[in-house]
């Protein structure tokens, strides 16, 4: 009985021993090795889950955004950030996207207003940054006042009113300490009759302002009349600052983003209908 007993033991473990040379041989079932780190993913619930990846790059390729100078990686940051404030209950217009992209040269037509729901490129247009941000390329951005730079990241939409530059638009910063100055600041999206003029005059660089996004004086109008009161508007460049800084643009995405940005009433307008002309 006792022979028979160890016997069976022996047998246990030579079975033991030939499962595991084989299982370091093949790899787990899953397919990593002995030694590999099998950590759950940290981005089941972030923005570039697949859902919102998809998403973005649907609406990208249909409207042939990259033929109009607009890079996949930028317009996938404004439309996660674009989610992320919908979310939070902060867009009271969720139909138009603008991205504005200090990427690009001041000669190239580098701001977008971008029809969501329809996927239509309703306006792709000039618009200066401040003179103290750059020559034909901005490279310096600022939250300060008298800095005359333009300002970063994320920015409601708010309401019109008709000052020195005509009928202007003002904004409502999103994240602290990178753009929430914008109003004390008078930081506003207006026309100037010397955008478009002086890139064919200069060739080289567009008129400057003093840190608002100006568009060229008479489209100006109807790119307000489109995006006022609620709408999501981001200003784009590669900063590295900004980029390690913005909760928004390296929050994880979900539903409820838990991130910290501040309660400010917004002024809503009613929806305007989408334009089709550029």
């Amino acid at each position: 009985m006792l022979r028979t007993t160890k016997k069976a033991v022996k047998l246990c473990l030579l079975i033991i021993f030939i499962f595991a040379v084989k299982l370091n041989a093949r790899g787990f079932s899953d397919g990593t090795k002995p030694g590999d780190k099998n950590f759950p993913s940290l981005l089941s619930n972030s923005a570039n889950s697949p859902l919102l990846k998809k998403t973005a790059d649907s609406i990208y390729d249909l409207i042939s955004l990259g033929q109009y100078g607009l890079e996949k990686d930028v317009f996938f940051n404004a439309y996660k950030g674009f989610e992320i404030l919908k979310n939070k209950g902060l867009l009271h217009k969720t139909n138009t996207l603008t991205i504005c992209d200090y990427s690009q040269s001041s000669i190239n037509k580098r701001l977008y207003v971008i029809d969501l729901k329809s996927s239509r490129l309703l306006f792709n247009t000039y618009v200066t940054h401040g003179r103290n941000s750059g020559d034909e390329f901005a490279t310096s951005f600022s939250n300060y006042e008298n800095s005359n730079k333009s300002c970063l990241g994320f920015l409601v939409t708010g309401a019109t009113y008709n000052g020195k530059a005509g009928l202007s638009m003002t904004f409502d910063g999103m994240e602290p300490g990178i753009n929430d100055r914008v109003k004390s600041r008078s930081i506003v999206l207006h026309g100037s009759h010397f955008v478009a003029a002086s890139v064919y005059a200069n060739g080289n660089e567009i008129s400057k302002s003093l840190g608002c996004p100006a568009v060229p004086y008479g489209i100006h109008t109807r790119i307000i009349d489109a995006i006022k009161g609620g709408s999501c508007f981001f200003i784009y460049h590669p900063d590295s600052w900004y980029k390690n800084t913005s909760k928004i643009l390296n929050a994880p995405f979900d539903l409820k983003p838990a991130i910290e940005i501040p309660n400010i009433a917004i002024q809503s307008t009613d929806n305007q209908t989408a334009l089709s002309g550029k």
